[in-house]
C-alpha cells in the first residue's frame, strides 16, 4: 500500500448468537495478516457484562481491541465498541465512540458504522451483513455502495421471518457478493490483497 493510501476497512454487522457464530467463521476464515483494518459490531444485551473480546480472542487468530476514539488503524486488527459506546469510523482513526446510556441508536449500531464507513473510508470500504433479526445494516450498506464501496450480504437462511440479510439485500442497490462466511471472506482477500 503506498504510504498515503487510505487502508481498506472491512465493516462487519449482525445480531444475536447466529451473528456471533457468523462473525467468527468469516474470521477465522480470514488470513492473520490480512491488509485490512476489520470493524465488528454485533447487537448485544445493554444490561449485561460484554465477553465478546474474550470469545473472539479465545476463537480467531487476529488482535482483538475494543475502540477508544483516536485509536490509530492497526491493520490485521480486529475492532469493536461496547454495547453502550458504539464504534465509528472519523478521518484518520476510530472515532467518535458514541456514547448511548439511553439507546437512543437502539438497533441502529450496524447503521451508524456503515454510514460512518461510508464517509471516511475513501473508496476502500466493505460492508458486511451477517446474521440477524430486523433490518439494521440496511441502510448503511447503501451508504457504503453509493460512497463505492463494496456490499457483501450472508446468504439468507429460509426462514418464516425477514432478517438483517434479506433485508439488506431489498433494500436498495446491488450487493456485490452473497454467499457464507467463507465466501465472504475469500472475497474480502481478493478486493484487499489487489490493492
Amino acid at each position: 500500500m503506498p504510504e498515503n493510501a487510505s487502508p481498506w476497512f472491512v465493516a462487519v454487522g449482525a445480531s444475536g448468537a447466529e451473528g456471533l457464530n457468523d462473525i467468527i467463521a468469516l474470521l477465522t476464515a480470514l488470513p492473520p495478516s490480512i491488509p485490512a483494518v476489520i470493524l465488528v459490531v454485533l447487537h448485544r444485551s445493554w444490561d449485561k457484562p460484554s465477553n465478546l473480546k474474550f470469545v473472539l480472542e479465545r476463537s480467531i487468530v487476529h488482535q482483538v481491541f475494543i475502540a477508544e476514539e483516536g485509536n490509530e488503524f492497526k491493520q490485521s486488527t480486529v475492532y469493536i465498541g461496547e454495547p453502550d459506546r458504539h464504534l465509528t469510523l472519523a478521518t484518520r482513526s476510530l472515532g467518535g465512540m458514541v456514547d448511548d446510556p439511553n439507546r437512543v441508536y437502539g438497533n441502529r449500531t450496524v447503521d451508524l458504522l456503515f454510514r460512518s464507513v461510508a464517509r471516511y473510508g475513501k473508496g476502500r470500504m466493505i460492508g458486511i451483513v451477517l446474521s440477524g433479526s430486523l433490518d439494521d445494516g440496511s441502510r448503511g450498506l447503501a451508504a457504503i455502495h453509493e460512497a463505492g464501496g463494496l456490499t457483501m450480504v450472508l446468504t439468507p437462511d429460509p426462514m418464516p421471518y425477514q432478517g438483517m440479510p434479506e433485508n439488506a439485500i431489498s433494500y436498495d442497490g446491488p450487493i456485490d457478493v452473497i454467499g457464507s462466511p467463507r465466501v465472504i471472506a475469500a472475497a474480502i482477500v481478493e478486493t484487499v490483497t489487489k490493492g
